[in-house]
């Protein structure tokens, strides 16, 4: 056996420990990469913070903006039930009803100017009941110029405080549809949101409104023909004589009004929403209570023709 020299040992060593510093240097680097990856995770950390915040303080969807009391009469023609959905919030219809009540004064204004009281007195006389006629005719004239005077009054009144007279009416409405869909319905809602919907409801009668001034104005009316109560042509009854035509059938084609069912079907909606009630059953109590209503009185109107 040969024995190798300490000087061929050490340049073996030499040879080992070169080999080894290459293999070393031609490894992947594990810390900078680890580094590299904890520096991401930690820039990545405070975005996801972030998107976890912006998520937390984001209000539901179905929690909308409270709305002003101008926007909600706007929304009932364009987006009613927006306007019904936030009675649930607030009740409060003083701004709905002050609208209908300057329209209301103004139409009266227009038609004391266009048409004058006295020929509206006197187009009601003509339609009204056969007794009442000749009860006012058998009067002496002295009574009968004082009962005259005394209509002419009230006729007056009637018309300049219509809408005061209406809030009381739409009161009763909202009566007796509140107990219907509270007591018959099981639905729990208030009196107040009730009356709120029948004002708000209401507003379309605006557009009545309107439209008749915009007739007397433009001098488009009849003095002689003139019915306050039914002054344009958004009914069967507008186009029908009064004098030949059955009180009955007069009534129920005056009730059948395009803006009587705009209200009717914006009642339904309001109802629905409100009461959380479906839309369909809302509609058929409205509708139900008005056919009664309106059968009712046009049996009436008929009694009292003869």
């Amino acid at each position: 056996m040969k024995f190798k020299s300490n000087a061929e040992c050490s340049e073996n060593c030499e040879k080992q420990e070169t080999i080894a510093s290459r293999m070393l240097a031609q490894q992947p680097s594990f810390p900078s990469a680890t580094f590299f990856v904890v520096n991401r995770k930690k820039e990545q950390t405070p975005k996801s913070e972030d998107s976890h915040m912006s998520t937390a303080v984001t209000p539901p969807l179905d929690q909308a903006p409270p709305l002003s009391q101008m926007e909600r009469i706007v929304d009932t023609f364009v987006a009613p039930s927006k306007t019904f959905a936030d009675i649930n919030r607030n009740a409060n219809f003083l701004l709905a009803w002050l609208v209908m009540l300057v329209f209301s004064v103004a139409y009266s204004a227009t038609v004391g100017a266009k048409v004058g009281w006295d020929h509206v007195y006197q187009t009601q006389q003509r339609f009204a009941p056969a007794a009442q006629q000749q009860r006012l005719e058998s009067l002496p004239p002295d009574q009968r110029a004082q009962q005259e005077r005394i209509g002419l009054a009230f006729t007056k009144g009637i018309a300049y405080g219509f809408q005061f007279i209406g809030l009381i009416f739409l009161a009763i409405v909202a009566l007796i549809l509140w107990a219907t869909f509270s007591f018959g319905l099981g639905s729990e809602i208030t009196f107040m949101k009730s009356w709120a919907i029948v004002v708000f409801a209401s507003l379309p009668g605006i557009v009545k409104t309107v439209l008749a001034t915009g007739v007397l104005l433009a001098g488009k009316m009849d003095p002689d023909l003139f019915m306050i109560q039914n002054p344009v042509g958004t009914n069967a009854g507008y186009f029908m004589a009064f004098d030949t035509t059955s009180r009955f059938i007069y009534s129920l084609a005056t009730s059948f009004d395009l803006i009587t069912i705009w209200v009717l079907v914006l009642t339904g909606i309001g109802f629905s929403i409100v009461g959380k009630v479906k839309q369909g059953t809302a509609m058929a109590v409205v509708f139900g209570w008005w056919g009664l209503v309106t059968l009712g009185g046009a049996a009436l109107s008929a009694a009292f023709a003869k």
